[in-house]
């Protein structure tokens, strides 16, 4: 008979707090009866890396284990290396470092956020207080990005759907995007200053938790440009365990069929 578990995969920090923030997000998702959950991270937290959580769950019986990788972005070339470390994909797109898992269960793998619509609620609701006017305003969505060349379109891709949410949540009289990799901050503040100067952009940061980029990052590259920001990222929330739920059922719902 199969027993189920689940793998959450994030990057990783060296800080506390980040790690703290994400373990609360998993700890907080209602799981089906008997089925154990693990926090893995990519790299950065000794002990607690994915071959740490494949093992744990094995240890329990588990023989599919549904893995959720908590990126914001199917772009995010960590993806790419974890699917084919996991075996889900038989050669990465691009040099990893990553190697195989050692793996006995069957691996069931779910999507990152994407364009998700649980979080361009959450979006919203950090960005909301920033807004006084919406129809004359703009929100800015940034993301990391990346400068590979399908990985950035897929970052695009993911990133216009969500503004394209924002837009009609808040009543925005626009929505745009814009990349920290490749730098496309300063363009698209130019062109909104040239077009719609009489406008107020609100930047949203689609990040999973506040740190490097959304502190220091993202207000460097906005030098000079007038603007509305609070740096909240998407942690912490409840709806982020909402969404791993929601990643959980539709893998464990149809592997049951």
């Amino acid at each position: 008979m199969n027993k189920y578990g689940v793998l959450v995969i994030s990057h990783g920090s060296r800080d506390e707090g980040w790690v703290k923030l994400v373990d609360d997000a998993v700890s907080a998702v209602r799981m089906p009866a008997e089925t154990p959950i693990y926090a893995s991270y990519l790299e950065l937290v000794e002990g607690r890396l994915i071959q740490d959580g494949i093992y744990s769950l094995e240890a329990q019986g588990v023989t599919d284990i549904v893995v959720v990788p908590l990126f914001v972005s199917s772009g995010s070339t960590h993806i790419d290396e974890i699917s084919y470390a996991l075996g889900v994909i038989p050669e990465p797109t691009l040099e990893t470092d990553l190697e195989r898992f050692d793996i006995r269960a069957r691996i069931h793998f779910t999507s990152p956020i994407d364009d998700d619509p649980v979080i361009a609620e959450i979006i919203y609701e950090k960005i909301k207080e920033l807004s006084d006017n919406p129809s004359r305003e703009i929100v800015l969505l940034i993301g990391h990005g990346s400068v590979e060349e399908g990985f950035h379109l897929k970052w695009r891709q993911g990133l216009e759907q969500l503004a394209e949410r924002l837009k009609a949540l808040g009543g925005y009289n626009e929505a745009d995007v814009a990349m920290l990799l490749p730098d496309q901050v300063k363009r698209k503040m130019t062109w909104w200053a040239e077009h719609k100067p009489e406008h107020t952009v609100v930047v949203a940061p689609l990040f999973l938790s506040e740190g490097y980029f959304t502190s220091i990052v993202i207000p460097s590259r906005m030098e000079g440009f007038e603007y509305r920001y609070n740096g909240r990222a998407l942690l912490p929330s409840p709806q982020i365990s909402l969404w791993i739920e929601k990643q959980i059922a539709s893998r464990i719902t149809t592997a049951n069929r």
